[in-house]
């Protein structure tokens, strides 16, 4: 029976076959080799599917800020998908910066980091399957293309214009073709400082770069279908 990982992978090749071994497991049967309890629902455990892959795929980069796997420059992403392999939810990919951003660059941003190389590992995600039942499909190692990473950016230097000119209140989840920004707290009360319209330091309620489940239902049908 597969065994949580002792060590980080070596090689993008060596994360692959970990992640391939996985595949068709439940969470509950890794859950129990692990000894590690299987909470009866994600309320308040939305993290716990992607800890529980950390620990078989030897991940150790915890909550930093830098990829999942930095040796290897992958990043591991979760994406609980429906029956018909459609992804069920949006996919956060890291914190909005609101202040100190006018010298940021797509290509220097955390966004452009973390979508650099991503493994996605799809589970099932039916919200009638208890934890303990959903199944992890067949992992997907992917590099943004060109027409992907044209996108991403222009979706990012939109979204940055608006927290430099003091927009962040106008921005929406309509904003972006791929990349969207939506608030980002546990807390409804929590805030941080951003940019105002004049300049000025505001308080406002933390945001998150996400994924739209369309670009990442692309990214799912590159994969396996040869689509795009």
């Amino acid at each position: 029976m597969i065994t949580p990982a002792t060590s980080p992978p070596n090689t993008i090749e060596q994360l692959t076959l970990r992640a391939q071994a996985l595949a068709g497991l439940t969470l509950g049967e890794l859950a129990q080799n692990a000894n590690i309890r299987i909470p009866s629902n994600f309320k308040r455990d939305k993290g716990w599917t992607g800890q529980l892959l950390e620990l078989y795929l030897g991940a150790n980069a915890g909550s930093n800020p830098e990829q999942d796997f930095p040796e290897l420059g992958v990043e591991l992403k979760t994406l609980p998908i429906d029956s018909s392999g459609m992804p069920l939810e949006t996919t956060y990919v890291c914190f909005a910066h609101l202040l100190n951003v006018s010298g940021i660059t797509w290509e220097s941003s955390n966004v452009r980091n973390k979508l650099n190389c991503v493994l996605w590992i799809p589970v099932e995600g039916n919200r009638e399957l208890k934890p303990a039942e959903r199944r992890i499909a067949t992992p997907v190692l992917w590099q943004p293309t060109a027409q992907q990473l044209a996108t991403l950016k222009q979706d990012w230097e939109e979204l940055m214009d608006m927290i430099v000119l003091g927009e962040v209140e106008n921005i929406t989840a309509k904003h972006g073709q791929a990349l969207q920004i939506r608030p980002k707290a546990a807390d409804g009360k929590a805030l941080t400082d951003a940019i105002g319209k004049d300049g000025e330091k505001v308080k406002t309620r933390p945001r998150g770069f996400y994924l739209r489940k369309q670009f990442t239902h692309q990214i799912l049908l590159q994969a396996f279908y040869d689509e795009v």
